[in-house]
């Protein structure tokens, strides 16, 4: 058996796509203009280059994009300051506060500064709590672009068993939360599973999200599977000097032998964070204008 590689670069081309369309129709029909605000604190380059290409992304969607450029030293006050403007702001339907922040910032204090109607991030209690008790709310955008995978991949999942690797709250958790929403059996596992192999072995569909490379070998996966490998690790290029080579918790090649269709890393899960971010933006827009969200778009 060859698996299927999942293309996330494509699926996420995809949709942004349908995003644009979705916009161009909200300023035709209803003359709104999706805004997202993104907050950088410092000058961290990591953040530096994915609050640029999500920058990048918003404007080619004909969204309009606020960036808002704060020093590290910046005191709470000041940042809960701008963040209560940005919620207050009409014109602003998705606020993201780019983390890592500095160390005397409590990310938990700023996720739950934002108002939870615009968290296009989808961290907060508020919409955690919505998303557990299968209440309307915003989801986080690797889980929610995980289950677009999926959903293309493998269409009806209902009474297939699902494992996820990962119980973080950021991943793991919401992940797990959407798979019981499309009424599969779920499992989440951790570093205390017992004989987590085994437990891997059940599943029609495995989720790995730990950050431990190429953990998963051939032996831990069903033949016929579908994996999502969230898990991204930096190693030293092992025939370029100098340069980083990226791996995912599965190794590929062994996966490829066994499963029905397997993510890539990179180009699998990757491109569909910042989607499904400019997918959420939308989604809050809707909402907070009393249309109907996209379909196609949410969970």
């Amino acid at each position: 058996m060859t698996a299927t590689i999942i293309d996330g670069k494509e699926f996420a081309a995809r949709v942004r796509g349908q995003v644009a369309e979705h916009v161009a129709r909200l300023k035709a029909d209803h003359g709104i203009t999706p805004g997202l605000a993104v907050v950088l604190v410092g000058e961290d380059p990591a953040s530096e280059v994915y609050v640029a290409a999500k920058h990048k992304q918003t404007v080619e969607v004909g969204m309009a994009s606020f960036e808002h450029r704060l020093p590290a030293d910046v005191s709470e006050a000041d940042l809960f300051a701008l963040i209560d403007t940005l919620n207050a702001d009409a014109s602003v339907h998705g606020i993201l506060c780019q983390f890592p922040v500095p160390d005397h910032l409590d990310e938990r204090a700023v996720v739950a500064r934002i108002d939870p109607s615009k968290d296009v991030d989808g961290l907060s209690v508020v919409n955690a709590g919505l998303l557990a008790s299968g209440e309307v709310g915003l989801v986080s955008c690797t889980p929610l672009g995980c289950l677009m995978l999926l959903r293309d991949q493998i269409g009806n999942m209902s009474g297939m068993e699902a494992v996820v690797i990962g119980r973080s709250n950021l991943f793991g958790k919401p992940m797990a939360q959407l798979l019981l929403r499309e009424n599969c059996t779920v499992t989440i596992a951790h570093s205390r599973t017992k004989d987590l192999a085994e437990v891997c072995r059940r599943a029609d569909i495995l989720v790995a999200a730990v950050g431990r490379a190429e953990m998963v070998e051939a032996d831990w996966i069903k033949l016929g599977a579908t994996v999502i490998d969230v898990g991204i690790t930096r190693i030293p290029h092992p025939e370029k000097p100098g340069k980083s080579k990226l791996l995912g918790d599965v190794n590929f090649e062994q996966a490829m032998t066994v499963a029905k269709a397997v993510t890539p890393v990179p180009g699998g899960v990757g491109p569909m964070t910042i989607a499904c971010l400019l997918a959420n933006t939308v989604t809050a827009c809707c909402r907070a204008n009393g249309l109907d969200a996209p379909s196609g778009l949410t969970a």
